[in-house]
């Protein structure tokens, strides 16, 4: 395939390059997905272990407000949460709504959703060149690098849909930022989301590692978000510490609630009742707290008045953990290096899609309808040329 001309070429074979190759192939192009991994969707397979999470059944507008990038915003309302579970059905995979609004597959795994869609997308003509590495431009093309040798593409129009920079070893490792750069292109430095951080545990804490600590809220500055996490050997992560992964990465403090349903004067009244005598941890353990949030409050609240212990502990974090160990990242290609249409102003004809653009949202379905949302924009765009 050296030198040779097409359609539209797409390179990265994740949820966002895959739905702008489909809104290609639909518009009568001809179509080359390169992929630099044995296969396609790694990152999207990896998500589905534990239950693939499309996206999250709520009001629109409530929706995009979990998108701190306002503008993504007419994408999303093209193709949001209704439409995405329409698209997961359309490919036969039934979907249901979990009691936090998270949607999945019945099957709860990703699997059988990617293989219908390659099917679909074999049968609409879509050409896939699995371990072809991209490794940057060749005057007006772009090079390639597979076991057959080095190729050089110049399609009609191409889509860059090459991840962000997590999770390397399934495809993300953001190689490509200096050959944009070197372009003209602005790309904003990669930042952590959706993140543990770090805590240097006492020995007091190796019986508790790896318990989950459930129905808390988490305070960071006027920010309050009900869920739980884990005390893992590193700190803390989970669900409930990836809502406010923004807040803490930029300076904020850590506060937990661990009775968010009682109010503080409440808490104080039940602690007033027992006898003054008793034990820090024996006064908490009548509270109702687990055993796991009684040693985080002996952890980090010695010495506080034991409302504040229980109410709004602090939580003293070293750190996030590095990049690479992130669900997702912020930064990529700004919102001024592109069009409306996605379009790269300094590259005219290559569009940008998926977690290579500058755009940040919490688990729980977002990122994954992101990145369909902007490849199909993309793709769209693409094929109108």
């Amino acid at each position: 395939m050296g030198g040779c001309k097409m359609d539209a070429l797409v390179i990265g074979g994740g949820p966002a390059g895959l739905m702008a190759a489909e809104e290609l192939a639909l518009a009568g192009r001809r179509v080359v997905v390169c992929e630099a991994k044995p296969s396609v969707g790694r990152k999207f397979l990896m998500a589905g272990k534990s239950g693939l999470n499309i996206t999250k059944d709520e009001d629109v507008s409530r929706f995009l407000a979990a998108y701190d990038y306002g503008w993504l915003a007419p994408m999303l309302s093209e193709f949001g949460p209704q439409e995405v579970q329409d698209w997961a059905r359309g490919l036969g995979q039934e979907v249901f709504t979990g009691s936090s609004g998270r949607v999945f597959p019945v099957t709860m795994k990703g699997s059988p959703l990617l293989r219908v869609w390659l099917r679909r997308l074999s049968a609409l003509g879509v050409k896939f060149r699995l371990r072809w590495r991209w490794k940057g431009f060749q005057d007006d093309g772009f090079c390639f690098v597979s076991s057959e040798g080095e190729h050089v593409l110049r399609p009609a129009v191409t889509v860059l849909a090459l991840g962000g920079a997590s999770w390397a070893r399934l495809g993300s490792d953001g190689a490509w930022v200096p050959w944009l750069r070197e372009r003209g292109v602005e790309v904003a430095d990669w930042k952590p989301a959706n993140i543990g951080f770090r805590i240097d545990w006492s020995s007091h804490m190796a019986r508790f590692l790896g318990q989950p600590v459930k129905g808390v809220a988490l305070c960071v500055g006027e920010r309050r978000e009900r869920g739980e996490f884990v005390v893992s050997v590193r700190g803390v992560e989970g669900g409930g510490i990836y809502a406010v992964s923004r807040e803490l990465r930029e300076g904020g403090a850590l506060q937990l609630d661990f009775l968010p349903d009682l109010r503080t004067e409440e808490v104080a009244a039940r602690l007033g009742r027992m006898r003054t005598g008793e034990t820090l941890a024996n006064r908490l353990r009548k509270l109702g707290l687990a055993p796991v949030v009684v040693a985080l409050v002996m952890e980090f609240g010695r010495g506080l008045d034991p409302v504040v212990a229980v109410k709004a502990l602090p939580v003293p974090l070293v750190g996030p953990r590095p990049l690479n160990e992130a669900i997702s990242v912020a930064g990529g290609v700004m919102q001024s290096a592109v069009t409306e249409g996605l379009e790269l102003r300094a590259l005219p004809r290559v569009f940008a899609c998926g977690e290579m653009l500058d755009w940040e949202a919490p688990t729980g379905g977002y990122l994954l309808t992101g990145c369909l949302a902007t490849g199909r924009w993309a793709g769209q765009t693409a094929a109108s040329i």
